[in-house]
């Protein structure tokens, strides 16, 4: 109660030693009916529940399929916190009941909080090893405007029986009743129950109703709560005297006054926020290990002809087979690792070192692109068959889950959030069909994930890939809006991180400035960098979101491929300590070997550096190399990491290159993509080592500001596409 009643002090908790154990969390807080708890509440038969309020944004709906997902989690997993049963409710059961009561006029998005519940119920499940959906049980409060108005509830309903995302059933108020409950754990499914009540008050502190309700709520203040009509009824039974009903009152009140007290001089714990499954992880303040994310060559190898290792008794698609020996030739030869390989090899490393990998989305067993195949099915008898679930003897097949989900992202992308806050030891991704898609699913990205660390004080490793790229395929098919994401991120363009030049080989040169950032946005051009980039989320003291915007014409880019020592836990160069993900990407022409080194020897003759990100970085390499300019005096410098932007080496790759013009080059519109936010970054390394920057800004090159992000015309895009490869390598532009 100290606790809840010094949150509502008002008070920022300033990070400095005397604050305990919380002075290395920062965030901007939230208003205290937003905040989730726990507890642990005896029953009357002696056995504990329990409880789990989940953290959730006045779009109370949203959260619904984020505590499913929790849910399903802890009702697989191994360990339980604690032996008591598990019940998860969304935060307006508890704290929010009148502003999820039966109002016309409520906030237009309360049900999107549903399918965060779903998620996070799911992964509660998982982690506790209820199979059966016995242990562990979600509660949902809804209005009955928004049940009946707000989409998301009926996302959330669609998930009751999927196999992938069914938690047993859910209990909807439209609070508990024992039927409601008997009904649940006896049949797995959900239970509405509609109950008629009234808000005694307005919709929150400063609402009058007499304003637009004046008959109803004149006879709601002649009503007498129930809790004065509980104690005339006992009176009037003989329970209990007058003198006994003041005895209570003044107890009660006698604790809130001394609870009150001792709230001045609270000191908030990480066990008020953090579950125990995070226990060891770090907070913003404190620096974690740079781990390395390769993988020995033997392991590697071996995985490998396992998960290409299709069973003599499986009938697969004839062009499924020659997927697989493909696969088995990239193993056996070391080199052409592509995209779906080095994903599925990223997955089963993972998995043999006992780390539950789950992916979900529209169509991800195959891909969207066909170029996953994770789950394969016998042309005889239809049976399935998951290579990732036979990575070693005896492996338990829940450890990798790839399905396919309903049709939704909103509820979808609440579910895998859920079930990726529950423990941090599981690598949860959800995959977009194309990237546009996911804007469908904005108000889980706004409300929870850029933001629910810094006002809930909830780390989440959840991996969002998201298909991105200019191929001629329209509007609707090319942009999974790079922009909004990098708009989103919390990072200052104008403060340049402290570097330690003595740690730059061990890549600890940063401190935290990856811990200091809200989430990670990477636009990756080789299967090797994919790799280590799943593979970081796990590698780790600390969780961060990532955004990934995925390829779709590298999938099967003749050039882009990685070769199997790329994945390896040996490093290239000399110097450099482990294998980590590349942030930044040097060019391959001029000087060769290029050193790493933070002042590496200045090639004189290069006379544009074009800074790119993801797939363009391709047309503009065969455009320079039909060109014949491959002399070192343009260099392409690829930016693999957007944000948190790699300063330190960009400001050396503007070191390596003194005489050069620094050029950002993109296939997306001027207003969309990665420019604006790269713009101020670019300026502020420039001006770190004294550079001019004329008309103060960085010289663009790209498609020029547009309403749509693509045309849908296969020769606009082309001559497009042409012309921005052509001004990017032309020194005259």
């Amino acid at each position: 109660m100290r606790q809840l009643m010094s949150e509502f002090s008002g008070k920022r908790l300033d990070a400095k030693p005397e604050d305990g154990e919380m002075a290395d969390w920062g965030g901007s807080g939230d208003v205290k009916y937003h905040l989730g708890t726990s507890y642990n509440r005896p029953t009357t038969n002696g056995k504990m529940v329990h409880l789990s309020l989940v953290a959730n944004p006045s779009h109370l709906e949203a959260v619904n399929t984020v505590v499913l997902g929790k849910v399903r989690a802890k009702q697989h997993y191994a360990v339980m916190m604690t032996g008591a049963p598990l019940i998860t409710l969304k935060p307006s059961t508890a704290l929010c009941c009148a502003r999820s009561g039966l109002s016309s006029t409520m906030h237009g998005h309360l049900e999107a909080v549903n399918t965060v519940v779903l998620g996070k119920v799911r992964a509660k499940q998982y982690f506790a090893g209820d199979d059966e959906r016995g242990a562990s049980m979600p509660i949902l409060l809804h209005g009955d405007g928004a049940f009946s108005g707000q989409g998301i509830v009926y996302e959330t309903l669609d998930m009751s029986q999927l196999t992938d995302y069914t938690v047993g059933g859910c209990i909807h108020l439209v609070v508990n009743n024992q039927l409601a409950a008997e009904w649940r754990q006896k049949f797995k499914s959900d239970v509405v129950i509609d109950i008629v009540c009234y808000r005694k008050y307005g919709h929150n502190e400063i609402d009058e109703p007499m304003f637009t309700q004046p008959l109803m709520y004149s006879q709601i203040k002649k009503h007498k709560n129930s809790h004065q009509q509980y104690i005339e009824r006992l009176l009037a039974e003989g329970f209990i005297t007058q003198e006994g009903v003041q005895s209570i009152h003044d107890k009660i009140l006698s604790t809130l006054n001394t609870e009150f007290d001792l709230a001045k001089d609270y000191k908030p714990q990480k066990k008020d926020w953090l579950a125990s499954h995070w226990e060891g992880f770090y907070s913003p303040g404190q620096m974690s290990k740079i781990r390395n994310t390769g993988v020995k060559m033997d392991i590697l190898k071996q995985v490998g002809k396992t998960i290409t290792t299709i069973p003599d008794t499986f009938t697969p698609h004839r062009q499924i087979k020659k997927v697989y020996e493909t696969r088995r030739k990239m193993v056996d030869s070391g080199e052409g690792i592509d995209w779906g390989m080095a994903e599925a090899l990223a997955f089963a490393t993972l998995v043999s070192e006992g780390t539950h990998v789950r992916l979900s989305g529209q169509d991800v067993e195959r891909g969207t692109f066909s170029h996953r195949h994770s789950v394969i099915h016998d042309q005889v008898n239809g049976d399935k068959y998951t290579p990732l679930c036979n990575v070693y003897p005896g492996q338990d097949k829940q450890m990798c889950t790839v399905t396919n989900s309903s049709l939704s992202e909103f509820g979808v992308l609440g579910f895998e959030l859920g079930y990726s806050m529950e423990s941090p030891n599981s690598l949860v991704i959800w995959e977009a069909q194309f990237g546009d898609f996911a804007n469908g699913a904005q108000v889980i990205f706004d409300q929870f994930l850029s933001s629910g660390e810094a006002k809930w004080l909830r780390q989440t490793g959840l991996v969002v890939l998201l298909p991105h790229g200019y191929d001629g395929q329209g509007p609707e098919h090319s942009s999974c809006r790079l922009e909004r994401f990098l708009q989103m991120s919390d990072e200052n363009p104008y403060v340049l991180p402290n570097v330690d030049e003595g740690q730059w080989f061990t890549g600890a040169h940063l401190g935290t400035q990856i811990q200091n950032t809200n989430w990670q946005v990477v636009n990756i051009t080789t299967p090797a960098n994919y790799f280590m980039a799943l593979r970081r989320q796990i590698q780790r003291q600390f969780r961060k979101p990532l955004i990934v915007a995925a390829p779709k014409n590298l999938l099967r880019h003749p050039k882009a491929k990685s070769g199997l020592w790329e994945l390896d836990d040996q490093p290239d160069d000399a110097g450099i300590v482990g294998v980590r993900f590349k942030r930044l990407i040097m060019d391959d022409t001029g000087l060769s070997p290029k050193s790493r080194a933070p002042k590496p020897e200045p090639e004189t003759g290069t006379k544009r550096i074009v800074f790119c990100s993801g797939k363009v970085f391709y047309d503009l390499h065969a455009e320079r190399e039909k060109l014949g300019k491959n002399d070192g005096g343009i260099a392409i410098v690829r930016l693999e990491q957007l944000a948190p932007f790699p300063f330190d080496l960009v400001a050396r790759e503007i070191r390596r290159y003194p005489n050069a013009e620094v050029v950002w080059c993109q296939e997306e519109p001027m207003n969309m993509g990665a420019y604006f936010h790269i713009q101020p970054r670019l300026i502020s390394c420039l001006r770190s080592e004294d550079r001019d920057v004329v008309y103060g800004r960085v010289k663009y090159v790209g498609r020029a500001p547009s309403a749509s992000p693509a045309t849908g015309f296969g020769q606009v895009h082309a001559q497009e596409q042409a012309q921005l490869c052509d001004e990017a390598l032309d020194l005259n532009v």
